[in-house]
């Protein structure tokens, strides 16, 4: 039998999606702001925003996958699917918000 999630592990699934939420909107603000010519791209933004949709939702359906496998609670199972999409909008959001506005 699995264990009930703790009010914490409840928590900190809410505050993974409260992270992945607002960061993904950053990057898309700051994408289609480059896309206007407002915000500071590199030439290959585009292709890179298409190009790590597939690897990054591939790798957390595995991950969630793993995770049922084992057996974990629904709770462990979400945190799993997030962490590989979290890491991608977590690394473009402080990629571009280093590249400011073009002047």
């Amino acid at each position: 039998m699995v264990n009930s999630p703790s009010p914490l592990d409840l928590w900190r699934v809410q505050l993974e999606l409260w992270h992945l939420s607002i960061e993904a909107q950053m990057v898309v603000t700051m994408r289609l702001l480059g896309m206007a010519g407002v915000w500071s791209v590199t030439p290959s933004e585009t292709e890179r925003m298409f190009g790590e949709k597939l690897p990054a939702f591939t790798n957390a359906a595995f991950a969630a996958s793993r995770s049922a496998w084992k057996g974990e609670r629904p709770d462990q199972i979400l945190v799993a699917a997030i962490r590989p999409i979290r890491g991608k909008t977590y690394a473009n959001s402080r990629r571009l918000s280093r590249r400011g506005l073009r002047y």
